[in-house]
């Protein structure tokens, strides 16, 4: 079985840096210019060229999920993730999460159960929360913990946060 090589001028054409380049970026539905180097994570350029500062950098490891931002609808940390390969791709951080009458229903059940303390863990949870209910409105306790078992409260809010998902879960249920 032979290989095919690239040629020179095909790798060259897909070559960008290693200086900063334009990456064009969708969050939370509009569109950004962003003069970054290709090595800079989507967190950093989140944070520090769109000053939307809701996720955090605590670990920058990948082992809190307080970065978590969602891209096509999948929770990811964004510590970990190349803002360059997210050009194309929809990115959702918690700064986009409000509607215009008001707060997510997350965001409500998270005030009313006191499902926060520091709240640095917070919008991680909340933007796992909102994967999880985007494919299912009705999901079970197990599927709750699941879907946030990768995001670490060192508060200990963990009950306070799983009954208030569990509180948006059953407000769907009900219609």
């Amino acid at each position: 079985m032979s290989r095919s090589i690239p040629s020179v001028r095909a790798l060259a054409v897909r070559k960008r840096g290693p200086g900063k380049v334009t990456l064009r970026l969708q969050v939370n539905g509009e569109e950004y210019a962003v003069l970054a180097e290709p090595r800079r994570t989507l967190l950093d350029v989140l944070r520090k060229d769109l000053g939307l500062t809701g996720a955090k950098k605590v670990c920058d490891r990948g082992h809190c999920g307080a970065c978590t931002v969602l891209v096509d609808g999948i929770p990811i940390y964004s510590c970990l993730k190349l803002a360059i390969e997210c050009e194309g791709k929809r990115i959702e951080t918690i700064e986009g999460l409000s509607f215009p009458d008001g707060l997510h229903p997350l965001q409500k059940a998270f005030i009313e159960h006191d499902a926060f303390q520091c709240g640095f863990c917070t919008p991680g949870q909340i933007m796992s929360l909102k994967a999880l209910f985007d494919r299912n409105p009705h999901p079970s306790a197990d599927e709750i913990r699941s879907a946030v078992a990768g995001n670490l409260c060192r508060c200990g809010a963990y009950a306070k946060i799983l009954r208030a998902a569990q509180a948006v879960s059953e407000a769907h249920a009900k219609g």
